[in-house]
């Protein structure tokens, strides 16, 4: 698949031209489509952390997620013993969440452009930090009000095995490495497809872990 049959040379010129894989219907990883922007990517999740500490969701069940996570934007996400949802507050600070970075907003409308989807405007960035023992279980992106908007989510710091299955959890899933700088993006008929995270590569450094955030229209 090339990159001209989803985005103009206008679309692209601020990225580094991907190699694009195609999951299924509707989604994409765009390879080191975000590259050349992972410092200052970075430096905006600091930022965001320095607002909005990491946490460690309750799941409604009340078992403790492996994921440290935060938010940026209009809302954020929530999960604990009442449930998954969305708020516009913290409720560690009791504060709004930080405002979305505008290159998290930028990366996410051209990457969403560059797989087909145009005019998207995320409202929400949840911002997760794996360390080497943290993993993500299938789930499907459900608690967003729209939607028919897509999901953009795009990785940095050490590389990571991606779940993608289908539109039932007992589904066969595909494992799929994504490196630093890879951008997922999936919606249409893959929009609530099952997905998650089986591990992290790396060495056992305190140090090194995965960022990545994922780009929602919420509301």
């Amino acid at each position: 698949m090339t990159l001209d049959l989803f985005a103009s040379p206008r679309d692209t010129a601020c990225h580094d031209s991907p190699h694009i894989d195609e999951l299924g219907p509707g989604a994409f990883v765009l390879r080191g489509f975000a590259q050349s922007q992972l410092t200052v990517l970075q430096s905006n999740i600091d930022a965001v952390v320095a607002q909005a500490p990491w946490r460690h969701w309750l799941t409604p069940g009340g078992k403790r997620m492996s994921v440290a996570m935060t938010n940026c934007g209009d809302v954020g996400w929530i999960s604990d013993r009442q449930g998954y949802r969305y708020g516009t507050h913290d409720p560690l600070t009791a504060q709004p969440w930080p405002s979305m970075p505008d290159a998290f907003a930028t990366l996410a409308r051209h990457a969403a452009e560059t797989a087909g989807y145009r005019d998207f405007a995320p409202d929400a960035c949840l911002i997760n930090r794996y360390t080497l023992d943290a993993r993500l279980t299938l789930h499907q992106d459900r608690d967003e009000r729209e939607l028919g908007a897509p999901i953009v989510s795009v990785s940095l710091g050490l590389p990571a095995i991606f779940l993608w299955g289908g539109l039932q959890r007992s589904d066969r899933t595909r494992r799929v490495r994504l490196a630093p700088g890879d951008v997922v993006v999936w919606g249409g008929p893959s929009r609530l497809v099952y997905h998650g995270i089986a591990s992290v590569e790396g060495s056992f450094d305190a140090q090194a872990v995965r960022y990545n955030l994922t780009l929602r229209k919420a509301q």
